[in-house]
């Protein structure tokens, strides 16, 4: 593993979401083993940093080469985008950013290109002010955003859509969901702070606590007796609005990996009856394993929210929670390769989809009973329209009023922008089924 360059991973793995439109996070998990345990971190900050900045590098890299490399020398492209966000965006040190990722051109067998890739890399050093500074004529470069949806934004949120974009090229803080199940959000944070690990509550989810620097969870006190979970402070407002009740039959439909499954279980002191159903039966492990630590316990099966017929007992619920699949532009700087794999035609299929289990989904809640439609979207598309042409549909359907510090209220629910010391981008409308 020694002669393992993890620039040259990286390189291959931003070639994977560039060129084959794959997920950064499978591409790791298959990655990660090939270099050594101390280089890991390296690698994720890397290819991490190369989607985050993909639009300004990628700008810079057109700026620098006199002509396009030949296609067997697509790997030295993706080296170029590797080393350029080491000089523009990271705090490296230039000299091992350039000489480590020259010599990574050895390991992808193109020696022949270290010359030409290390007179790119110097050449920027030498004029990295002048080249940032030309940036800032392009809305693309200069926002890390493709045009497509800078321009959908632009349309959606006239005055927001500057620090969307700005918040999504941020780090993500780390944020816990305390298990009230087995103690209360004041206790342990003075738990945390005998372990000398420096938190804060957060603004909005009770249940909600922000660490001062990310850690590993193997060192949050009682994690593997599932004293807390890792979960966006916005996320964890799913169960504080459904309000699940002990004996209630609840349905988590489209629930992997689970964490919102667990929080109303805990919420419930695991006395409500829940079933938590996803399409994706490998990501369904997850729910599994999630619920094993938390000594919590669901109904899981695998099944399409909008195909009830194939998973459903027949048995009307009191509550659902809907947070269905959508574009995930809400949490872009999680998830920054979002912005290289998601397209504009995909938001509009992902509208209908959405539609189409709202409607679905609304036959299966008991009349009276209560519906949380919930996306990580910042699209109006994806939320506000969707719930507006639901209501006209469904004359069965009232809109509640939603009790948050925080978000904006479209008049058909409550949108979360992405908070750069806070919570991520998140949509809720909660639907109440008339008697």
């Amino acid at each position: 593993m020694a002669d393992i360059n993890v620039r040259g991973i990286a390189a291959l793995s931003m070639l994977q979401v560039v060129d084959n439109q794959k997920s950064l996070t499978g591409i790791l998990a298959y990655q990660s083993p090939k270099v050594a345990d101390g280089d890991r971190g390296l690698l994720q900050h890397l290819c991490f940093g190369a989607c985050r900045h993909f639009f300004s590098i990628n700008a810079l890299s057109k700026m620098l080469l006199q002509k396009p490399l030949p296609e067997q020398a697509r790997p030295v492209q993706a080296l170029l985008w590797v080393g350029l966000y080491q000089l523009a965006h990271s705090d490296i040190s230039e000299h091992a950013a350039i000489n480590e990722t020259v010599e990574a051109c050895g390991q992808l067998k193109l020696d022949k290109y270290k010359g030409v890739l290390n007179a790119i890399l110097r050449r920027f050093q030498r004029e990295k002010s002048e080249l940032l500074g030309s940036l800032k004529n392009s809305d693309v470069p200069h926002y890390e955003h493709p045009k497509w949806y800078l321009k959908l934004l632009k349309k959606s949120w006239p005055e927001q859509w500057q620090s969307i974009c700005q918040q999504a090229n941020l780090q993500a803080p780390m944020c816990l969901r305390v298990n009230t199940h087995l103690q209360d959000t004041d206790k342990y944070l003075l738990t945390l702070k005998e372990f000398d690990i420096e938190a804060s509550k957060g603004k909005c989810a009770l249940t909600s606590i922000y660490l001062d620097k990310p850690c590993d969870v193997n060192s949050l006190p009682d994690f593997a007796e599932g004293s807390c979970s890792v979960q966006d402070e916005a996320a964890q407002l799913a169960a504080q609005l459904l309000q699940p009740q002990a004996g209630e039959n609840i349905l988590d439909a489209c629930s992997a990996p689970g964490g919102k499954t667990c929080h109303i279980l805990e919420a419930s002191h695991n006395k409500a009856i829940v079933t938590a159903i996803d399409a994706d039966e490998m990501r369904l492990q997850r729910v599994h394993e999630n619920l094993a630590r938390l000594k919590l316990s669901a109904k899981v099966k695998q099944g399409e929210a909008q195909n009830p017929e194939s998973w459903w007992d027949g048995l009307a619920y009191d509550r659902i929670l809907l947070d269905v699949p959508c574009s995930a532009t809400g949490v872009i700087r999680r998830h920054p390769d979002i912005k290289l794999l998601r397209q504009k035609a995909d938001i509009d299929n992902l509208a209908d989809l959405q539609q189409e289990i709202l409607q679905k989904a609304w036959t299966l809640l008991k009349p009276g009973g209560t519906l949380l439609y919930a996306t990580c979207s910042v699209l109006p598309v994806e939320n506000s329209q969707n719930i507006e042409k639901f209501l006209n549909i469904e004359s069965s359907a009232s809109l509640q009023s939603l009790d948050l510090s925080t978000g904006q209220d479209t008049g058909f629910g409550t949108q979360l922008f992405p908070d750069a010391n806070g919570h991520d981008g998140f949509f809720y409308a909660l639907l109440k089924k008339k008697n």
